[in-house]
């Protein structure tokens, strides 16, 4: 959340649209009940220490795969070993999907669903669709 306050107060000064949310620049900023941008839907989700966590060990996990596959295509490797990892990458970003999505359904679409907000399936189903491409 610092990182999206730093972006946001730099765009400020440069007097730029930020999307409050994620602190993309220049935004077109969505007027939805939390005015997120085209790339967010301005609802948040609080998670627990552990919680983030683990998930930013995975992404940083990714992360340091995708450094290594472009480390690969610099030194120029054989194109199967690129491929091999770019398939490992991809596995374990669909991982970390799957890892959201379950907790996403445990939590926010029940709680939304108790609560009477039924529009929050159709944004699974749309969203379920989308990963499935």
């Amino acid at each position: 959340m610092a990182a999206v306050k730093e972006k946001a107060s730099q765009a400020v000064e440069k007097e730029e649209a930020v999307c409050p949310h994620c602190a993309q620049a220049n935004a077109d900023i969505v007027e939805t009940d939390g005015g997120g941008c085209a790339c967010c839907s301005g609802k948040m989700k609080e998670r627990s220490e552990k919680e983030k966590k683990d998930l930013i060990n995975r992404l940083s996990r990714i992360e340091g795969q995708i450094r290594g596959i472009k480390r690969m295509i610099d030194e120029d490797a054989y194109c199967i070993d690129v491929l091999r990892q770019s398939t490992a990458a991809s596995a374990a970003l669909n991982s970390f999907n799957k890892v959201i999505l379950s907790r996403h359904i445990r939590t926010c679409v029940t709680e939304n669903v108790k609560n009477g907000n039924e529009e929050v399936i159709d944004e699974l189903v749309d969203t379920i669709q989308k990963l499935m491409k």
